[in-house]
C-alpha cells in the first residue's frame, strides 16, 4: 500500500494510491468516489486534449461542468502512452501503486504498454481494474460502446417505454455508466480488502452490460426470472402503482403500500369514502384496481397546491413529494440542510457547485474537496515524486511524451 506518511488528505482511503488512465464517465465517476474517501489519484491523460469529456456540456474557461464533478479530487498528469518513454513513466508510476484503472477496449491498454499482464508482472500486489463495454470475451467484446448502446442492450429503454406507444425511451443520464462506476468502486474495496489478509492484488474485469443487467434485474427482470409453469403474472405493473399526479401549480408523485398508508391517503385527500370502497380494502384489492385508484387519487390531487398537499400526506404518514426541477432542487429546504450542495472556486472554470460525499463516516474527516485539475496540472510535481530532476522534465515535455501547465 501507498506510504500514508506520503498522503497529504484525511478519509478512510488515506494512503492509498490510484492511477486513472480512464475517460469519459465509468472509470472516473469510480475513481472520483475513491478520491472523496481520501485516496491519492492520479489520472493519466493524453497531452493535448486530455479526456474527451472535458470539452462537452455545460463549460466555462474550456472546462465542462461534468468533468469537473467527475474529476475533483485528483491530480493530472498529461502523458502520451504511444512513445517508449511515456510508457516507461507510466510504469515507473504504477509500480508505487496499489491500484490501476483503465476503461478502453480490449487490446488498447496493451497495445499501450499498460496491460494488466504488463503490469501485475511487476508487482503482483497490484490491484488492476477493466472497465469495458462488453468484457474481454463474446462476439461484443471489440465493439465500441457509450452509455445509450447499453441502454438498448440491457432492456433498459424498453422498461422506460411510453405506456401510450411503447415507444423506447432513453433515460437522460449516463445511467449505465455510474452504474458500472458504483460496482467498480464497491470491487475496488473488497480487492484492497483481501489483499489485506492474503497479500496478493488481483484483475478486475467489468462491464458495462454485464453491471447494467445486475442492477435491473430483481425489479426491471422479475417477468424473467422464475420459469416453468405455475408463475402468478400480476395484472399492474410499476407504472400503474407509482404515479404522477398534477396538482393546481405542478406535480407531485406519491405511494402507498400498507393499509395505514391508504387510510392516511384518504385523510390527506378529503376523501373518507374511498376507505369503504371494497375495491381498494387490501393490498391485493389496491393493487388489482390500481388504475382506478390512480383515477380517483389524481382527481382529488388536482385540487391542491403542491406543497400543502405534500405537507398534507406526509402529517399522515404517507410517502409523498413534489416534482422538483433541478432548478428547484437547489432551494429545497431539507437539501439545504443536509448541506448536500457546495460551492468551489476553480481557478479556470470560476465559481461551482458539488455535491459532498453521501457517505459520510462517523468519527472520521472527509477531505476537503478540491476542484478537477487542469490538463497536466500536476504533472511536475508527480514526476518530481518519481525523482526526475526538473531538467529531465523540461526535456520530456520537449520531446512531447509530457504536457506541463502554466
Amino acid at each position: 500500500m501507498h506510504d500514508p506518511e506520503r498522503a497529504s488528505e484525511t478519509g478512510p482511503l488515506a494512503g492509498v494510491r490510484i492511477v486513472e488512465f480512464a475517460s469519459m464517465a465509468s472509470g472516473p465517476f469510480a475513481t472520483s468516489l475513491l478520491a472523496d474517501q481520501g485516496a491519492d489519484v492520479i489520472k493519466l491523460e493524453a497531452p493535448g486534449q486530455g479526456d474527451l469529456i472535458r470539452h462537452m456540456g455545460y463549460s466555462r474557461g474550456g472546462l465542462s461542468a461534468i468533468f469537473n464533478t467527475l474529476n475533483r479530487n485528483k491530480r493530472s498528469l498529461a502523458i502520451d502512452l504511444r512513445k517508449p518513454r511515456g510508457q516507461e513513466i507510466a510504469r515507473c508510476l504504477v509500480g508505487d501503486a496499489d491500484v490501476f484503472i483503465q476503461n478502453y477496449r480490449s487490446g488498447v491498454a496493451e497495445s499501450l504498454g499498460v496491460g494488466s499482464a504488463q503490469l501485475r508482472g511487476r508487482d503482483p500486489r497490484l490491484i488492476y481494474v477493466s472497465i469495458s463495454g462488453f468484457g474481454s470475451t463474446g462476439p461484443y467484446a471489440s465493439h465500441p460502446a457509450y452509455d445509450i448502446v447499453i441502454q438498448a442492450l440491457s432492456g433498459l429503454a424498453v422498461l422506460q417505454a411510453d405506456p401510450e406507444t411503447d415507444t423506447p425511451e432513453l433515460v437522460q443520464t449516463v445511467v449505465c455508466d455510474k452504474v458500472a462506476a458504483l460496482q467498480a468502486a464497491q470491487a475496488i474495496s473488497a480487492a484492497l480488502y483481501s489483499r489485506e489478509r492474503s497479500g496478493r492484488g488481483a484483475h478486475i474485469e467489468l462491464s458495462l452490460l454485464d453491471a447494467t443487467l445486475v442492477f435491473l434485474w430483481p425489479d426491471g427482470m422479475e417477468a424473467q426470472t422464475l420459469i416453468g409453469e405455475g408463475i402468478a403474472i400480476p395484472t399492474t405493473g410499476m407504472r400503474d402503482v407509482a404515479q404522477i399526479h398534477a396538482t393546481r401549480d405542478g406535480h407531485i408523485t406519491l405511494m402507498v403500500v400498507s393499509d395505514d398508508q391508504f387510510r392516511g391517503l384518504c385523510r390527506a385527500l378529503a376523501r373518507p369514502d374511498l376507505v369503504d370502497d371494497p375495491r381498494f380494502a387490501t393490498l391485493a384489492g389496491r393493487l388489482e384496481h390500481a388504475r382506478e385508484l390512480g383515477l380517483e387519487v389524481a382527481g382529488a390531487v388536482a385540487g391542491f397546491e403542491s406543497e400543502p398537499i405534500c405537507t398534507r400526506l406526509r402529517e399522515q404518514a404517507v410517502p409523498a413529494a413534489p416534482i422538483l426541477s433541478p432548478e428547484a432542487l437547489l432551494g429545497d429546504r431539507h437539501i439545504l440542510a443536509s448541506g448536500l450542495i457546495q460551492e468551489l472556486e476553480h481557478p479556470i472554470a470560476g465559481r461551482l457547485r458539488t455535491p459532498r460525499p453521501a457517505a459520510r463516516f462517523e468519527g472520521a474527516s472527509s477531505p476537503p474537496l478540491r476542484p478537477a485539475p487542469a490538463l497536466g496540472e500536476h504533472t511536475r510535481e508527480i514526476l518530481g515524486e518519481l525523482a526526475l530532476a526538473s531538467a529531465e522534465i523540461d526535456s520530456l515535455a520537449e520531446a512531447g511524451v509530457i504536457q506541463t501547465f502554466g
